[in-house]
């Protein structure tokens, strides 16, 4: 094989990589040899359009534009950028260059930004204008700040200016397919955000093992993620999918709402579409109301929380399509369990997708039969190689052996569907049995006035713990009295006895990572204080 290249052993069903592997040769230069390169990679809301060809050179020029700045080898460019064009030249032309991109969540806060940049000992940040007041404010706070701070585009000297003036031919730096090649900061939903670092075949295996192994994605596709490119779920529906299937990415840098998510299919007409749980419930509230033309989709997706039962068959009934829930992490980079099309089972979280294996584990490390809860832990290609900056983190989660410990408790049962139970420090003993809250929150999200709910655990006056339930209404109510009772009564008759919530909560949100993902330990902190 010549550089830069793999194939798939016939035997093991497991790729093989040359010893010299650049991923951005793959994903961004091959396009041009297999003669794609006046087919559109990007469209956005903004009436932007980018041809692969057009990529590539911008793609070089922006890996030139780094290495003129004097960015050595290795050097981390963290990215604060919208889901735009200006995100692939950014991400692709480091790797290219053979700098390590760190795509970051935008909706952070000074404080948040100043931790990363200090954190990474980052050599560049780029940023877009929108996020300017944020992230200058945690540049003049870090010590030390990055050499090297440029918004993507706007007055001064700009990561625009910077390219247009530098080669549009630049050659992959010669790296191993092992070696690191881009960080992700996970969500936070547990604690502070860990530098996670991956590698150079990852991107590979999870496109090779999901996208196609699963959605059996190909170039006619156009793909549109609701979920940003900045974390790992989202970089890979939005990203790394399309250019791997040679099809097209849409872009929006719109906060998503079922407004502007429909808006977009209805104009673009998407044949796959990624969201998170929280996303399809307002969905659904907005086609309750009024109907809208999904007919170009031929899948959905949902990760980054379990999809309850009730939201599936709900947007089965109004739409006629599946959603495809599954889990992943951003130490796996994507989906490695998932529901096939025509497999579904609501409430479940699907069987392995090919090339993973998983493991169910009681406290002691032992292996636990199906139908018992313990923790996930899970093997595959495109595991993380370590946290950055935490070696404790990284012992406690990269296990021996090249296992993983999700942090999720889950069952499996005898088909080989895993069932979520919710995050190992999320699970309640009430009355000495272990009590999962995503049971008790799918079962309150039946009530039709129901947007979301969380539930955590609360001492009693007795110090012992049950369940406390935190519910997000679709509408105002006159009163909550009987809303109360009803779903008191709904989890009664619908759950064993001692699971019922002892409390009800109406709230207006729920805390929750830029992911989607609530965060029941903020709750929980809540009820402390």
């Amino acid at each position: 094989m010549d550089d830069h290249a793999f194939q798939i052993d016939p035997e093991s069903g497991k790729l093989v990589f040359t010893p010299t592997f650049n991923v951005a040769s793959h994903f961004i230069d091959r396009h041009l040899r297999e003669g794609r390169a006046e087919r559109v990679a990007i469209r956005t809301d903004a009436g932007q359009s980018v041809t692969y060809a057009q990529l590539a050179r911008r793609v070089n020029r922006c890996g030139q534009a780094f290495l003129g700045l004097g960015i050595k080898r290795g050097g981390r460019v963290l990215m604060m950028i919208k889901d735009a064009p200006e995100f692939f030249y950014v991400f692709w032309g480091a790797i290219k260059a053979g700098l390590v991109p760190v795509p970051i969540n935008t909706i952070l806060r000074a404080k948040d930004y100043k931790f990363m940049l200090e954190d990474s000992g980052c050599a560049a940040a780029v940023y877009s204008p929108e996020y300017a007041s944020e992230v200058e404010a945690a540049l003049k706070q870090a010590a030390p700040a990055p050499p090297h701070a440029l918004r993507t585009e706007g007055e001064g000297g700009t990561l625009s200016r910077l390219m247009a003036q530098a080669s549009d031919e630049l050659k992959p730096c010669p790296a191993g397919p092992d070696q690191e090649c881009f960080w992700l900061y996970s969500s936070g939903s547990t604690g502070a955000p860990k530098g996670t670092v991956h590698s150079h075949r990852d991107m590979v295996v999870t496109s090779h093992c999901f996208a196609r192994g699963i959605l059996g994605v190909g170039p006619e596709d156009i793909f549109f993620s609701a979920a940003k490119l900045f974390f790992a779920y989202g970089l890979g529906n939005g990203m790394y999918f399309p250019l791997w299937a040679g099809g097209t990415a849409v872009l929006s840098a719109a906060r998503p709402t079922p407004e502007s998510t429909f808006a977009v299919i209805e104009q673009f007409r998407p044949s796959l579409f990624f969201g998170v749980p929280t996303l399809y419930a307002s969905q659904l509230a907005s086609l309750d109301a009024a109907p809208r033309d999904l007919s170009s989709l031929r899948a959905c997706v949902s990760a980054g929380e379990a999809l309850p039962a009730d939201i599936l068959r709900r947007w089965q009934t109004h739409t006629g399509l599946e959603i495809l829930d599954g889990i992943g992490s951003t130490e796996v980079l994507h989906i490695f369990i998932c529901n096939r099309p025509g497999q579904t089972m609501p409430g479940s979280s699907g069987r392995l997708v090919d090339g993973y294996e998983a493991r169910i584990l009681d406290g002691n490390g032992q292996e636990l039969a199906d139908g018992s809860a313990g923790r996930l832990c899970v093997r595959g290609g495109s595991t993380a190689k370590y946290y950055w900056n935490n070696p404790a983190k990284t012992a406690g989660t990269m296990l021996d052996d090249g296992w993983l410990d999700t942090g999720d408790t889950y069952c499996r049962d005898a088909d080989g569907y895993f069932h979520y139970c919710g995050r190992n420090d999320d699970m309640l003993k009430v009355g000495g049995i272990w009590c999962s809250p995503f049971e008790i929150e799918s079962k309150i999200i039946e009530h039709p006035e129901v947007l979301e709910a969380a539930v955590v655990g609360q001492s009693d006056e007795n110090g012992l713990v049950k369940p406390a339930a935190y519910v997000v209404l679709k509408r105002a109510l006159e009163s909550y009295d009987l809303l109360r009772e009803e779903l008191l009564k709904l989890c009664k008759k619908g759950l064993a006895p001692y699971k019922y919530p002892r409390w009800i909560n109406i709230v207006d949100a729920l805390p929750k990572t830029a992911t989607g993902k609530i965060q029941r330990f903020r709750l929980r902190e809540q009820i402390l204080a």
